[in-house]
């Protein structure tokens, strides 16, 4: 395995070009000759070349002795005999594949809204997010393979507002943010009312259920505001039409209206009448809806367009969420935790609900929701149809390092191989709608690829090159 950089040492060239052209510069300049200056060149672009002996295009579909050619960020070339551009990165090495994906991470993350419990619909988290936060844990999480995370603000709230996708390379800064609205988040039970954390009382029951229908009635809302708009909409652009054939008509008339006014004012005249111009009454414009940040997220998760992440973890909340869900086809319910999840895996497999499970060790000290707690929940919920992400918890931002580790503990107890896999690259992309850009090494995709030295998730293997956002950003010396 190795990384060779290629390029070409122009300076001597550059000095050469300008001896040549310096003394007809000069006399133009002498003579007022000169024109406007040169535009800036172009920056020259990024090239990354990845050789793989075994290139894992996704889960099941793998290609021998294949190249990847990234040029500024982007999947531009895959073959098996693709020269390096000049001045390309050149890297090599046995496995090559997708980065993995944290969809439950709290990576840089500022703790205050991590724990917010004042935020709404529309608050995002990526106002909550600090590009340059914990860099040595960034790291440590790229080192593991791990180049993307998902983050939540409000996870002690009812409605945590708007989920942020952020690459983690720590010299990304502001441009590591790949989606700003990636679902929107919600909580159920003992993590809205302090969090795992939080060593707080239990929910009573019917306060858990009583939380479920104020989710779902805010999503009523939402559902409701975004027919208002389709309503407006509709009338509005009737209206317009109506009012364009009326003044077509008007103009169309305008010679006979004048006369007939003529003749009009005459006989008020002949009677000694006051002439009472006729107005032309225009229909009343329809009243625009007024504009609700909270209510348009809410109607967005109505409509299936952004997906709906609730952290819940009782086989009863799971129950109610799902009997709720049933009045609302559209919309696309994501399960966080979901510890007692298996009392219903067939009718979360029926209605297509992912689960991410967080497959973390936990103690006898843990708050009571987590008591049923099980390493082989995972393997056990795919065996049942359903589709299974793995997570760090999104409570402590140390925790994304572990992910490679947390699926393979899912592995070793009975979770398939390709399935953590599928979990941590193309599952969570779909999950979270970034399945055009991450979770696969395909043309047009995001360069976000791991150098492997044998099979992901394997206890032997070890990460040896990470690209993000079409750099290298971590090799065998790091």
């Amino acid at each position: 395995m190795r990384i060779v950089a290629s390029g070409l040492a122009t300076a001597g060239l550059v000095m050469a070009a300008l001896a040549v052209g310096a003394p007809a510069a000069w006399a133009a300049v002498q003579d007022g000759e000169a024109g406007e200056a040169a535009a800036p060149a172009e920056p020259a672009p990024v090239h990354v070349l990845v050789r793989a002996e075994r290139l894992i295009v996704r889960p099941g579909e793998v290609r021998e002795n294949t190249s990847v050619l990234i040029t500024d960020g982007r999947i531009v070339a895959i073959g098996p005999e693709l020269a390096a551009p000049e001045g390309a990165t050149v890297v090599e090495g046995p496995v090559v594949c997708a980065g993995f994906i944290d969809p439950w991470s709290a990576l840089g993350m500022e703790e205050a809204s991590r724990v917010d419990r004042g935020f709404s619909a529309a608050t995002r988290a990526a106002d909550g997010w600090n590009p340059y936060a914990d860099e040595h844990l960034r790291e440590e999480a790229l080192r593991a393979g791990v180049t993307t995370i998902h983050l939540q603000g409000g996870s002690t709230a009812q409605l945590g507002g708007l989920g942020a996708l952020v690459r983690i390379d720590p010299s990304l800064g502001e441009d590591a943010l790949v989606l700003s609205d990636a679902c929107l988040s919600a909580t159920v039970g003992l993590s809205a009312d302090g969090g795992f954390w939080g060593g707080v009382r239990a929910v009573d029951p019917f306060d858990r259920m009583q939380q479920i229908d104020r989710i779902f009635q805010n999503i009523a809302t939402g559902q409701a505001y975004a027919e208002s708009w389709a309503k407006y909409e509709k009338e509005i652009v009737e209206w317009e039409k109506a009012i364009a054939e009326k003044e077509a008509e008007l103009e169309k008339d305008f010679k006979k209206a004048k006369k007939d006014r003529e003749k009009d004012i005459e006989k008020a005249e002949e009677k000694d009448k006051e002439f009472k111009e006729k107005r032309y009454k225009e229909d009343r414009k329809p009243r625009r809806p007024k504009v609700d940040a909270d209510k348009a997220v809410l109607a967005r998760v109505a409509s299936g367009e952004i997906p709906l992440v609730v952290e819940a973890h009782r086989a009863s909340e799971i129950r109610g969420l799902l009997d709720a869900l049933e009045a609302y086809k559209r919309v696309r319910l994501v399960i966080a935790g979901g510890t007692e999840a298996l009392n219903q895996a067939e009718r979360l497999a029926e209605r297509g609900v992912t689960v991410i499970v967080w497959p973390a060790l936990r103690g006898p000290s843990g708050n009571d929701e987590y008591e049923g707690h099980d390493l082989a929940l995972a393997g056990e919920l795919a065996e049942q149809g359903v589709r299974v992400l793995i997570g760090s918890g999104g409570r402590e931002p140390a925790a994304t390092r572990d992910l490679p580790l947390l699926a393979a503990g899912c592995v070793g107890n009975g979770l398939d191989r390709d399935a953590a896999f599928s979990a941590l690259t193309i599952d969570a992309a779909r999950a979270l709608d970034v399945a055009d850009r991450l979770g696969s090494v395909e043309l047009g995709k995001d360069g976000e690829l791991i150098v492997l030295t044998g099979e992901p998730l394997a206890s032997a293997t070890r990460v040896q090159y990470v690209i993000s956002a079409g750099r290298v950003v971590v090799t065998p010396e790091d």
